[in-house]
């Protein structure tokens, strides 16, 4: 029998002499054309191509070019994997390699810009890593990818794995070129010394000459192969008309080369070939040490992806990748096995360590119907899971994707920042060609050394690396405390808070909302007004309908609306029935005065029963009332309760205004009605509270609450923890003494050094070990947001 090629499905002719290794088989492949672009989707982790395609592919062409490579991303099966689609746009989160400051950052940002299709493109520099999102209706995947390539750099959609093994490779190359410009430099250091001291006493220039030809041969592989980082750098960055961090480096670099290599040929003039070394070794040693640091502030984000498992036990006993679970799988999870994907719990009983996620360390209890999430862990329970949402869209990979949005959002300090670098970087040159002018007309034989010293010192890398590290370590210690951030400007505002605006069900209240007392009317029982209204509120997601859910019900209604902020209307046996608000519900809302019940059912606009329902006050909402009322802050509750029980939580609290009764466009109206001095922030977590979310200088939405509110928020708490958010603001507040630190010695360092180099009072290595200093102390500094204990000062403070 023919066998069929494993890629295109066509018959193979020539026996077994082009295969390849998929998914743990050897493969026939009918062509070597096949046989390739299976070979490169193996080669770029596409692997799972072959898991999700729903036909063979086309016949591939003998010889595919990268471009053909690329255009493995459009694939529908395999963007099934990495893409997000919303709204008639798709979303994809990129690792992108080369990137190594501001400059390389802006010019992909500035280049993609353009395209057609491209709605927004933000790079990450201390991370790595891009958001990109396109309408692909006018544009593809694999263009956009191109064009990344064409600009100089290498960009693939983000694996935690892949990005891994990218960033040991890059080290790799990194210390095979440190090592070459470290043994280099030590050579041409001692040639160095003997002609600068004379060691050997009156050196004949015979043996003068031949210590500067071997020096040039020390120094070239230097300037050739160790070098090759910056030279690439400057190259993009010109291309592009822009100016970057390694243009004037590598001016300096090549200007000292060429100069020393005419000395040496015609035997007159100074050579610089130590300095060559030097400047190679010491700016390799800096971009290494940063890109360590930098890569331990990007980790963290990766890592949770990592805690996902790469295998899942389906509740038949077999063994699938976790990747390929779908909808309604139902998996079974074993005692200190963590779960593969988020679901809900079908059968069994256990607890929950759900730490990476909350914060909270001690574990929850979760039975049938709770929901369970990736990668956080079962302890001590059998259960079976049904899952409810692919990898892509599990609560890990969507931590991740607003943390990373969060990293890419610059606040306007940050932007400000790379601009000034941009220019400074211009001036630099400038200043160093007339560096060069006036100590050639006065001091010839020093003109050459200042100029590169000038050059070399004040390269801007500290203060374009100031904001974007501590933010990324800012950020990822704020996921430690259980709060993801979905705006940038979270940092600045969170700070100047001096109004905090609080709703009361499912935020100062547990939301746990049970049902304490029933009052029915005319000859309706307390069974059927509680079957009617459960049917009723069963079409929300508020707390208080959850208060319904525990009571049975086989009433069906019909075209039923949800009026938000009042309550819910529709048809049931051809008669109008509204669930809600007495004001809402009653044809007469005179009926409930005086009344303690909170939720009426009518039908025609008659009372058929009322429900009194009690919420108990979270155990951390006293201390943060008072925890913001000692910090000077006022406190009001603004909720569209308008029972007395809204006036019992608040006289409790000791909150300072009450706003009750009020509609969600009523919350924004009292929100826009503050004095402009007042900065707010809004704290929330119904569907009612989305658009004063939204409205809010900062806003809060609870983990617990609806996807509306949590959309429309700057911060989501995961917990119920209120108290965290005090702890959020000494975070931010940290950031900020962080930020203007590393930007106050990245300026006053430049500031300082730029006259003493112009004076001449810098050496080449000491401009060079200065400029390479001050990167490591700026990204060191931000790392003390990282730092394990950082949460327990915050706290202590």
């Amino acid at each position: 029998m023919t066998k069929e090629c494993y890629h295109c499905g066509e018959p193979v002719l020539t026996g077994d002499s082009y295969q390849v290794d998929i998914l743990g088989d050897n493969r026939t492949m009918c062509c070597p054309g096949c046989q390739a672009v299976a070979s490169t989707i193996v080669a770029n982790g596409l692997t799972s191509y072959y898991e999700y395609r729903t036909a063979p592919a086309e016949k591939a062409n003998l010889v595919p070019d990268e471009l053909q490579s690329l255009s493995l991303y459009d694939n529908e099966d395999v963007q099934q994997e990495f893409v997000r689609h919303e709204n008639g746009t798709d979303e994809v989160v990129l690792s992108v390699d080369g990137v190594s400051c501001a400059a390389c950052a802006w010019l992909i940002e500035k280049q993609l810009g353009k395209q057609e299709g491209v709605s927004r493109i933000s790079v990450n520099t201390t991370t790595n890593r891009a958001t990109l999102r396109w309408d692909p209706e006018k544009t593809k995947l694999s263009t956009l990818l191109n064009k990344i390539h064409t600009l100089g750099y290498k960009a693939a959609p983000f694996e935690a794995d892949n990005q891994e093994a990218q960033y040991h490779k890059a080290m790799k190359h990194y210390l095979y070129k440190l090592g070459i410009a470290g043994l280099a430099t030590m050579q041409v250091m001692m040639l160095a010394v003997a002609m600068y001291f004379e060691v050997f006493g009156d050196m004949d220039e015979a043996f003068r000459n031949y210590f500067r030809w071997v020096s040039l041969i020390f120094a070239t592989p230097v300037l050739l192969y160790s070098a090759t980082p910056f030279y690439l750098n400057a190259w993009r960055n010109l291309k592009a008309r822009t100016l970057g961090m390694d243009v004037p480096v590598s001016i300096a670099l090549l200007f000292a080369y060429f100069a020393s290599l005419y000395a040496t040929v015609t035997e007159k003039g100074e050579v610089f070939f130590e300095s060559i070394a030097m400047f190679t070794f010491f700016l390799l040693v800096g971009r290494f040490l940063e890109m360590r640091a930098r890569r331990t502030a990007a980790a963290a984000s990766a890592n949770l992806l990592k805690l996902i498992p790469r295998l899942a036990t389906l509740a038949s006993g077999e063994q699938i990748p976790a990747k390929s679970l779908k909808l309604d799988n139902v998996v079974r999870v074993l005692p200190g096995e963590p779960f593969p994907a988020d679901g809900l719990v079908v059968e069994g009983v256990t607890t929950v360590d759900e730490s990476m996620l909350t914060g909270e360390s001690l574990p929850e209890t979760r039975q049938c119907g709770d929901a369970v999430y990736a990668g956080t862990m079962n302890i001590d329970g059998n259960v079976n899971v049904k899952v409810t949402a692919e990898k892509k869209d599990s609560l890990i990979a969507h931590i991740v994707q607003l943390q990373d949005a969060a990293q890419l959002a610059k606040p306007r300090v940050a932007e400000i920042a790379d601009i000034v670098a941009r220019y400074f970087v211009a001036a630099i040159l400038i200043i160093s060609a007339f560096t060069w002018l006036y100590w050639h007309s006065h001091k010839p034989d020093d003109a050459f050394w200042i100029m590169l010293s000038v050059l070399v010192a004040t390269c801007p890398c500290a203060l374009s690396l100031a904001t974007p590290t501590a933010l990324t370590c800012s950020t990822s210690t704020f996921g430690k405390l259980g709060i993801l951030l979905r705006s940038g400007h979270v940092f600045e505002t969170l700070t100047k808070v001096n109004h905090l605006v609080v709703d009361k069900t499912g935020t100062l209240t547990e939301g746990n909302v049970t049902i304490a007392d029933i009052h029915c009317f005319g000859d309706t029982s307390k069974d059927e007004a509680l079957a009617i209204a459960a049917a009723l509120e069963a079409y929300a997601n508020h707390p208080i309908a959850q208060a319904f859910n525990d009571y049975p019900t086989n009433v069906t209604f019909s075209k039923v609306e949800n009026v938000i902020g009042q309550g819910l209307q529709g048809y049931y046996q051809d008669k109008f029935w509204k669930i809600g608000k007495p004001q809402f519900a009653l044809n007469d809302p005179g009926t409930a005065e005086n009344s303690a019940h909170q939720v009426w059912l009518s039908c025609a606009g008659e009372p058929v029963a009322s429900f009194q329902l009690v919420d108990p006050i979270r155990s951390t909402s006293q201390a943060l009332i008072d925890k913001f009322h000692e910090s000077g802050l006022k406190v009001t509750m603004l909720t569209g309760d308008n029972s007395a029980t809204a006036r019992a939580v608040a006289d409790k609290l000791g909150i300072d205004e009450l706003v009750a009764g009020v509609t969600p466009e009523g919350k924004l109206a009292y929100l826009n009605s503050l004095p402009k001095d007042q900065i707010t922030m809004m704290i929330g977590d119904g569907v009612n509270d989305a658009p004063v979310l939204a409205g809010a200088h900062l806003s809060v939405a609870m983990g617990g609450g609806t996807d509306v509110a949590k959309a429309s928020a700057d911060m989501v708490l995961l917990g119920d923890d209120l108290t965290k958010l005090l702890d959020a603001r000494r975070l931010a507040s940290f950031t900020q003494k962080i930020i203007r630190q590393n930007l106050a010695w990245a300026l006053g360092y430049n500031l300082v050094i730029l006259p003493l180099a112009v004076m001449g009072y810098v050496a080449p290595y000491i401009a060079v070990a200065g400029m390479s200093g001050s990167s490591v102390i700026v990204v060191t500094n931000s790392l003390r947001l990282f730092k394990s204990d950082i949460l327990d000062k915050i706290k202590a403070a």
